[in-house]
């Protein structure tokens, strides 16, 4: 199983780049056909998380992918699979 990962440690206080970055790496798993992709967040706050789930519930980025999944294992964890 072909899976992506992207880490937001580095650029958590750039809304700017956060947006790109997941925009990226959705169009990446789509355009390569990945079932998968882990986006790091961390635990924190929990302030990234929140921003990054409401960004994938966006109508045209929630019909890109098959479902989400938060790891209940590991808070700053969130998976998102692809068809």
């Amino acid at each position: 199983m072909a899976k992506l990962k992207l880490d937001l440690h580095d650029i958590f206080n750039n809304g700017r780049a956060i947006e790109s970055e997941l925009d990226r790496i959705i169009e990446e798993a789509v355009s390569k056909k990945i079932s998968l992709v882990e986006i790091i967040p961390g635990k924190g706050s929990g302030q990234l998380k929140k921003r990054v789930l409401r960004f994938l519930e966006q109508k045209h980025i929630k019909a890109l992918y098959h479902r989400l999944e938060k790891d209940d294992k590991n808070f700053g964890r969130v998976f998102v699979h692809f068809k």
